[in-house]
């Protein structure tokens, strides 16, 4: 029997900027709010960057983490998934901060250095609403996102073998299957594994379908089918598409707001939970289930809640 389908929702990122959308969470209560929302709209795995409530941009600081961790905990069992990509720009501890803080379930890791180009974003005529908008994303013409395997390894240790939070293993190419492999050989990581492929960023393999299977393909073969937790988010346009033929494929999915801005074509999504409710209402007319946050924990063997710290 196929799985049920775990939903995660990316709420706001480190991506976008506050001019390119209005909905875009910034403040504390508006992530918290943002968050809660999309929990009850069927996401089991909240995954949580912070910005700087004053201008929307993204930020390392761990009390601001903490003005809105509790809060979602408080009112939703959801599985709280804290960035360790941080912002561009950001170095390793400062990308690290908030989970080395918050000791939660579950935290990201990019498996790689890549190019992380957002500078096409530009090319949309726009009357910025803050200075560092337009800079932060013209700096990604010449910028390399850095996690060496030395990176890694200390996430892997101080981070998931330390506080024993679990990963989202963010693949944005073949060779990071390959990396997530190395560390597997290597004894630093145990399944179950839930790998996010990740598909349409500029540096990152392509929003095409065959990419989509070959990813599947690869990671079948590294990791054996029963080993792994397999999910699918897309960037833009293609987030919808992806996150639906991953899921027929026998994927999980991601959505939010840090992936993308829009419900439709030329419609901007007014919240993460109407990009939940769409996913959601879309695998249920497949007679595909939704997982709770309780299946979830399960299958991916996560501490729980009582063992985070906030």
């Amino acid at each position: 029997m196929p799985k049920s389908i775990i939903i995660t929702c990316a709420v706001t990122g480190a991506i976008h900027t506050p001019t390119m959308s209005k909905y875009l969470p910034i403040t504390p209560k508006e992530i918290r709010d943002e968050a809660v929302a999309a929990a009850a709209a069927g996401a089991s795995i909240i995954h949580l960057h912070a910005r700087d409530p004053q201008d929307g941009k993204p930020t390392a600081d761990a009390d601001i983490y903490m003005e809105f961790l509790p809060a979602i905990q408080e009112s939703t069992d959801a599985v709280l998934n804290i960035t360790t990509g941080g912002g561009h720009g950001m170095t390793l501890a400062q990308r690290c901060a908030g989970a080395l803080r918050a000791t939660p379930e579950m935290v990201s890791l990019n498996m790689g250095s890549m190019n992380f180009g957002l500078f096409p974003m530009l090319n949309k005529q726009r009357k910025w609403k803050y200075e560092w908008e337009p800079a932060y994303l013209n700096m990604t013409r010449d910028f390399i996102f850095r996690n060496t395997y030395e990176d890694i390894e200390w996430v892997m240790k101080k981070i998931g073998e330390d506080c024993g939070s679990r990963f989202e293993f963010e693949c944005y190419d073949v060779s990071h299957l390959y990396n997530l492999a190395h560390f597997i050989d290597r004894g630093l990581v145990k399944p179950p594994f839930l790998i996010q492929t990740i598909f349409g960023v500029l540096g990152g393999i392509g929003a095409d379908i065959e990419n989509l299977m070959h990813m599947r393909r690869i990671s079948n073969k590294l990791f054996g089918e029963q080993n792994y937790e397999w999910s699918i988010l897309a960037a833009g346009r293609h987030q919808f598409s992806f996150a639906t033929s991953g899921a027929i494929l026998g994927g999980n999915v991601r959505v939010g707001l840090e992936d993308s801005l829009y419900l439709s074509k030329g419609r901007l999504a007014k919240s993460n939970a109407d990009q939940v409710k769409k996913i959601k209402r879309v695998l249920e007319d497949l007679s595909l289930d939704i997982a709770t946050p309780t299946e979830t924990r399960k299958r991916l063997q996560l501490k729980g809640i009582q063992q985070v710290g906030f």
